[in-house]
């Protein structure tokens, strides 16, 4: 029996279009299968009609007029005297529409990937109830986005002065408020992401994780340091925090592919289970041993040779701009190396958090027998205390 499907107003009124992909359309093979009607298309179709009806009839009623809806597709605000072999962009209000559509797009992508991607996968390798095909679809969307982005994101350093981590870059020639294409895009879609992200946390449209705090907290920072950096003209540093994070979780994700479960523990989750469900036990050990040293490298050696920047190298900035002037684009006044460390620091201190879990796994990895999963399956199957004995599959 078919169940009946949700309205376009309520989902909005419940948050639901967020992460509902659509109704609900029992099968015998798949009891919890969804419709491709998400909310969420319907919503990201409203200003493309509307762009798409104005580039077909401005020709004939309104010939030299910008597309209003424009901004909702592409970046805003090109520098007019830079040169068409490079061009560059500076920031603007106008960026919040794009911001805006994205983070619904992101909600779209992202059941995409999860319900019509992962759930086949997942029943596939024999995952039967939905909860299991939800949490590995999960990780799935986010194994391909950060896959994405970091490729994308070492595209861009690979063409700023800063590549590999030149950290003197992050401050010489301050204010950095031209910004190449690829780096405007690339910054307000990962704002994009991480917004959408907050919005499930914070309105509990999944089931909550053990670690829901830490990951709200990690969540709060990391927007707070790529919205500030992007202010106030700080895009360089923050492309190299983006990197810190962004390849470490695909290199998670490859090593949990290649085992069975185990404690993959709080975060980053979003990579932690994808193939941790597949229960494949070759190369586990050797997988695993390089993303730690990857995980190692990016979240800790980098981050710290990001904080010994902002301490040290803070002064390199220009002194006629260490001054509070937003119509120059400068904002680094001398309080703001203290809040930049500070924000930097947060996202040290939570990235020791799950290191000593992921330092914990390496060490039960020394007992194959009890490499289990501490907080994956005991979600979705547990008893009504949340626990599950992970022993009875081996």
């Amino acid at each position: 029996m078919t169940l009946p499907q949700p309205s376009l107003w309520s989902d909005l009124k419940s948050s639901r279009w967020v992460v509902n992909p659509g109704s609900f359309i029992p099968t015998s093979s798949c009891p919890f299968a969804l419709t491709p009607s998400a909310s969420s298309f319907k919503l990201l179709l409203v200003p493309l009609v509307f762009y798409i009806n104005w580039e077909v009839l401005a020709p004939f009623v309104a010939q030299g007029l910008q597309n209003p809806f424009r901004p909702f597709f592409f970046i805003s605000y090109p520098v007019s005297s830079s040169p068409d072999s490079d061009p560059r962009y500076r920031k603007g209000y106008l960026d919040l529409v794009f911001l805006a559509y994205h983070i619904v797009l992101f909600s779209f992508v992202r059941q995409i990937i999860t319900i019509n991607i992962c759930h086949p996968i997942a029943r596939y390798f024999g995952l039967k109830s939905r909860a299991k095909c939800d949490r590995f679809g999960e990780q799935g969307y986010a194994v391909v986005y950060f896959a994405v982005m970091g490729a994308w994101g070492f595209r861009i350093m690979s063409q700023l002065p800063s590549y590999w981590y030149k950290t003197e870059h992050f401050w010489r020639g301050y204010p950095h408020w031209d910004m190449l294409p690829d780096l405007k895009q690339y910054y307000l879609i990962h704002l994009a992401y991480w917004c959408q992200q907050l919005i499930v946390l914070l309105l509990r449209l999944e089931k909550p994780r053990k670690d829901h705090n830490e990951l709200v907290a990690h969540h709060i920072v990391t927007l707070w340091l790529a919205g500030g950096s992007y202010l106030v003209n700080m895009t360089i540093i923050g492309n190299a925090v983006y990197m810190s994070m962004d390849i470490p979780d695909v290199f998670l994700a490859v090593s949990i592919f290649l085992s069975r479960p185990f404690a993959s523990s709080h975060y980053p989750r979003q990579i932690s289970k994808i193939l941790n469900y597949l229960q494949l036990t070759h190369a586990k050990l050797v997988a695993f041993i390089v993303f730690l040293c990857i995980w190692t490298y990016f979240r800790h050696y980098l981050n710290i040779v990001m904080l010994w920047s902002v301490w040290y190298e803070f002064d390199l900035a220009p002194e006629a701009n260490r001054v509070w002037a937003p119509e120059t684009g400068a904002w680094l006044v001398w309080w703001m190396k203290y809040q930049i460390f500070l924000l930097l620091l947060l996202l040290q201190i939570l990235n020791l958090f799950w290191y000593y879990f992921i330092l914990r796994i390496a060490l039960r990895s020394l007992k194959p027998s009890t490499m289990t999963d501490d907080r994956s399956d005991d979600e979705d199957d547990g008893d009504a205390n949340g626990h599950i004995d992970h022993e009875k599959d081996d």
